[in-house]
């Protein structure tokens, strides 16, 4: 193994990880020959096979598997290494890998552009995908921060609010609730809602907002948010969305808020990393910046008017 390389390490547990060549190579932004040819190496310095086919499946071997937990480590100290060098550097030398939850990529890149013009020698790694994968690349460490809604209940996670989030009930223009004033919550029990997949933060803040005072009926889950406005334009039913979602449609008369007593529900954006995580000088800038102006850049999404 003393031929072994860290790239070979690191495409190696992104198989293995995926359980899939054509995943992995999406991930690392290579093709699924690269990867292979990646494999096919370490294979030869490990000689044993790592994975086995059965069907259209691969499997890791035993091999594999005790390959797998030697490579984690081995990353993850090289990571600490790189941690540990970049505190000893200043601000401007610094890297920042941030996740964020779907939503968030509608406003969050105008935080990392200001926050850029100040720092512009920072590297900035911007990862957008639904709340469950954004918690699992930030517990893998393959993140410094997270911006998501609401606080982790996880001990594990420290969580920080710096913005309002409103949520709101969309519906197309022409839907016959759309003027009607003070609507319950309830009158909605006969709508059909088109909604984000669970596991995403909006579905989890939508139930939250509902309470069990609302039984959805039939709803129509995507994992696009795009293509939830597009349906609900189209007439096929009412959604439960972000208002930094909508308000481009909104303000071209494409989509209408309902009326809804207890709606725009506030919730609020969160800064979240590993409690046991030092963060780095990058890291804790931004921090500080997204506590300091996060609000600012949301201010004007937190509220729409019916």
């Amino acid at each position: 193994m003393k031929n072994a390389t860290l790239r070979q390490l690191k495409t190696f547990e992104t198989v293995a990880r995926r359980l899939s060549f054509s995943r992995a190579a999406d991930e690392l932004n290579l093709s699924p020959p690269a990867v292979s040819t990646q494999i096919k190496h370490l294979e030869e310095h490990a000689g044993v096979a790592l994975f086995e086919q059965l069907g259209k499946k691969i499997y890791l071997t035993p091999a594999g598997q005790e390959m797998l937990h030697h490579s984690r480590a081995i990353i993850h100290c090289f990571r600490e290494a790189e941690e540990t060098l970049a505190k000893m550097k200043n601000l401007a030398g610094g890297s920042l890998n941030v996740g964020v939850i779907s939503t968030g990529g509608y406003f969050l890149p105008r935080l990392l552009a200001g926050f850029s013009s100040r720092n512009a020698a920072v590297e900035l790694n911007l990862t957008v995908e639904n709340r469950d994968d954004v918690l699992g690349r930030l517990e893998e460490n393959r993140l410094d921060l997270a911006i998501m809604v609401g606080a982790p209940a996880e001990a594990k996670f420290t969580s920080t609010p710096f913005a309002p989030h409103a949520f709101v009930i969309v519906a197309s223009p022409s839907h016959p609730k759309v003027g009607k004033q003070r609507i319950d919550l309830a009158e909605l029990g006969s709508e059909r809602f088109i909604v984000r997949e669970r596991g995403s933060d909006t579905w989890t803040a939508m139930q939250e907002c509902f309470d069990g005072r609302l039984a959805l009926n039939d709803p129509l889950e995507i994992r696009n948010t795009e293509a939830i406005k597009q349906a609900v334009i189209s007439g096929m039913g009412i959604s439960f969305l972000s208002a930094h979602t909508v308000m481009l449609e909104l303000q071209a008369g494409m989509l209408a808020v309902l009326d809804v007593v207890g709606f725009p529900a506030i919730r609020k954006w969160h800064v979240v990393h590993r409690a046991d995580k030092q963060l780095a000088p990058v890291a804790e800038a931004f921090k500080a910046f997204l506590l300091e102006e996060g609000e600012t850049h949301a201010c004007g999404l937190s509220t729409v008017s019916h």
